[in-house]
């Protein structure tokens, strides 16, 4: 026979969940209907963008520049040190071993007293220290103790300064990758922006920069621009041998230049050594802060925090090394903040 049993009727609770979950799936496909779609960029906008990244990349490559200077400059010293201290260590042994030859001596003939005892003790300073014990020694004695001082001394200052400067290495160490991981954010960030370009308007930036980008000093007009130094110029001939070379953060030539890279590099093969950042470049030398003062291969330093640095190449142009994605080029003064010239 059939059975004629009701149906089990769901709980108040499962009701209540399965009410709540649909009412909230119609509230959110509602909300996705009337959302409006991301907006696109304009290929104009992200050009406007991508040249804010690229700038701020450029900062905190000189920031990287300077951290990478300093952790040289700190190596060179700490290895200076210790060279001082292991030929320290040496002339004190010999000092030392001098001094335990003459007690042998003295040994060996029966004559050691209590006083030469003392001068070979563990603590040469407690001995001095003690007045009627030196007045015991000899002059020669406590001449060649004295060395034995002056020399722990300078040995004890020597390794303080090596594991202070070891501190400050590791300290720079971990700032240079903390600002190599900045630069990188930043190039990443801006390649991103560009991938949501289409092909054809990528291809039209390309092309813009490309044509920007052309080394062909055929069609710069660098006027007659009063020219500076010897040196100067040397340097700035220098930097047009290298029209073309890409922009590589934290390089310095000869297959690809930062800002700083190229202009610390030319005026290196000139003979004359300047600092590797630009901020640092801007105190190389006498401000100039008139445009129409400047000379050829005059620095020129641009933006409010130094950030960036070319050469002054006369009639309103700048030979540099712009920035991530071009080439060592000729560009016009203006098109950057100008702050002042360098005359090194």
């Amino acid at each position: 026979m059939a059975s004629h049993r009701r149906p089990k009727q769901p709980s108040r609770t499962r009701v209540t969940v399965l009410t709540t979950a649909a009412a909230a799936a119609v509230v959110l496909s509602s909300q996705a209907a009337n959302a409006a779609p991301a907006e696109k960029l304009t290929k104009d906008e992200v050009k406007t963008k991508v040249d804010k990244l690229y700038e701020e990349a450029e900062q905190a490559t000189e920031k990287y520049n300077g951290a990478q200077e300093k952790q040289e400059k700190l190596q060179k010293e700490i290895s200076t040190i210790q060279d001082n201290v292991a030929r320290g260590q040496s002339e004190l042994n010999e000092l030392r071993d001098s001094m335990g030859l003459a007690a042998a001596a003295q040994y060996r003939t029966g004559s050691i007293d209590s006083s030469v005892q003392l001068l070979l003790s563990s603590d040469p300073d407690d001995f001095l220290d003690k007045a009627s014990t030196a007045d015991q020694l000899s002059a020669q004695q406590v001449e060649a103790l004295k060395k034995i001082q002056e020399k722990q001394r300078e040995l004890a200052q020597e390794r303080s300064e090596a594991s202070t400067k070891l501190k400050d290495l590791a300290s720079t160490r971990t700032e240079l990758g903390k600002k190599k991981k900045e630069v990188q954010a930043k190039l990443a960030e801006a390649r991103k922006l560009l991938n949501t370009l289409t092909a054809k308007e990528q291809a039209a930036l390309a092309a813009a920069d490309a044509r920007a980008s052309r080394d062909a000093g055929d069609r710069v007009d660098l006027g007659d621009a009063p020219t500076g130094s010897g040196r100067a110029m040397a340097a700035f001939q220098a930097a047009q041998s290298q029209l073309g070379k890409p922009y590589v953060y934290g390089a310095t030539g000869t297959a690809s230049y930062d800002c700083s890279g190229l202009t610390s590099w030319a005026y290196a093969q000139a003979g004359v050594s300047i600092p590797r950042t630009s901020q640092a470049q801007a105190n190389a030398g006498t401000r100039i802060y008139s445009q129409s003062a400047l000379k050829v291969g005059d620095l020129v330093i641009f933006y409010g925090d130094l950030h960036h640095v070319g050469f002054y190449a006369g009639n309103g142009q700048v030979l540099h090394a712009p920035r991530s994605g071009t080439v060592v080029r000729y560009e016009s003064i203006n098109n950057m903040p100008f702050q002042f010239g360098v005359r090194i």
